[in-house]
């Protein structure tokens, strides 16, 4: 569905006064939406229905395309009108807050953020919340969480820990070996996982164990090319660390044109299908899944109260997080991949 023509042309308005240096600082990408009359979920303006926003880090990743379908099936079931926008890369936070702007000039009532960057948006999202805008964030928290009205969101230290004490024990003993693939620098997400998996693991930043670490933008074909680059310098590893599945199936293929897939123990952090099915096949030992769709219910359903009452939500709360895998440890509670293609970010 398209935006209404005088939401479009505020919101292009706002955009441009932020002149060319925005547009050159790394490109926009507002899911389809544009000055030039994109597409949305959100349906005119005349109808009287709640308009919620949705702003993801990325419009491709499986992880953010199943949260924005559940957030427009929530909608739908609440007689609201989503309109879902994105950066176009994990850590264009430019491109993030051009979309909260635009959100805003389109008269939401709440908006939904997936933020690249704890602290990248807190301006933006100050202003919205001046105008009455509830923001809430799903997936990964601001710094501070009280920046927002409320978080739905995965406890992403803790899932990188998960990761980390699966992966340790696995090793039953031998010496690690490991190489670490992360999303991007300025990321939070990316940096809770990766402490949250060196204090499961049980390692530092500076361990010699580390054998070799680089930032993937959470994306399978650099996740790959990484990985052959990690292993140029050395293949005698024994342990993958990845920020998600995407990023975990580059590493697997690169692993197997090394020939490396039996002597390596790949982790990683997602829970969609797609991984459990991975995890069942042997391309890595074990994910920890995540619930997107209960973070987009919820957030949808917030939006809608506050809209109907003036409730708004106030608080933080952890979606969950279970470890899958059909090769268990002890001492650490996992679920099989038969329970996991059943609850898949459910």
């Amino acid at each position: 569905m398209t935006h209404d023509r005088s939401s479009r042309e505020r919101a292009c308005q706002w955009r441009c006064r932020r002149g060319a240096a925005l547009l050159m600082a790394g490109g926009l990408l507002l899911g389809a939406a544009g000055c030039g009359g994109g597409q949305s979920d959100s349906g005119g303006a005349g109808s009287g229905k709640v308009k919620i926003g949705l702003v993801t880090k990325t419009e491709t990743n499986p992880y953010f395309v199943t949260l924005r379908e559940a957030a427009s099936a929530a909608a739908k079931e609440n007689g609201a009108k989503l309109i879902a926008l994105a950066g176009r890369f994990d850590g264009d936070n430019e491109g993030q807050v051009a979309a909260m702007e635009s959100l805003i000039s389109a008269g939401v009532k709440g908006i939904l953020i997936t933020p690249s960057n704890g602290t990248g948006l807190l301006s933006t999202i100050a202003e919205a919340r001046r105008r009455g805008i509830v923001v809430i964030a799903l997936d990964s928290t601001t710094e501070p969480p009280s920046a927002t009205d409320a978080t739905y969101a995965t406890d992403n230290v803790k899932a990188g820990r998960l990761q980390g004490a699966y992966l340790r024990a696995a090793l039953a003993g031998r010496p690690p070996k490991v190489i670490m693939l992360d999303g991007t620098d300025d990321s939070t997400v990316s940096e809770q996982r990766h402490e949250g998996f060196l204090k499961g693991f049980g390692i530092a930043n500076d361990s010699p164990a580390i054998r070799g670490q680089a930032n993937t933008n959470g994306e399978r074909n650099p996740a790959q090319a990484a990985t052959e680059n990690l292993l140029e310098r050395t293949s005698d590893i024994n342990t993958v660390y990845t920020i998600n599945e995407p990023v975990a199936g580059g590493a697997s293929a690169a692993m197997a044109a090394r020939g490396l897939t039996q002597k390596v123990t790949i982790g990683s952090i997602d829970g969609g299908c797609d991984g459990v099915r991975d995890v069942r096949s042997g391309k890595y030992a074990a994910t920890v899944m995540q619930f997107p769709v209960r973070m987009a219910t919820r957030g949808v359903d917030s939006v809608v109260e506050y809209a109907r009452s003036g409730k708004k939500p106030h608080r933080l709360s952890d979606t969950g997080t279970v470890l899958i895998t059909d090769k268990p440890v002890d001492g650490l509670a996992s679920q099989n991949t038969d329970w996991g293609l059943k609850h898949c970010w459910g």
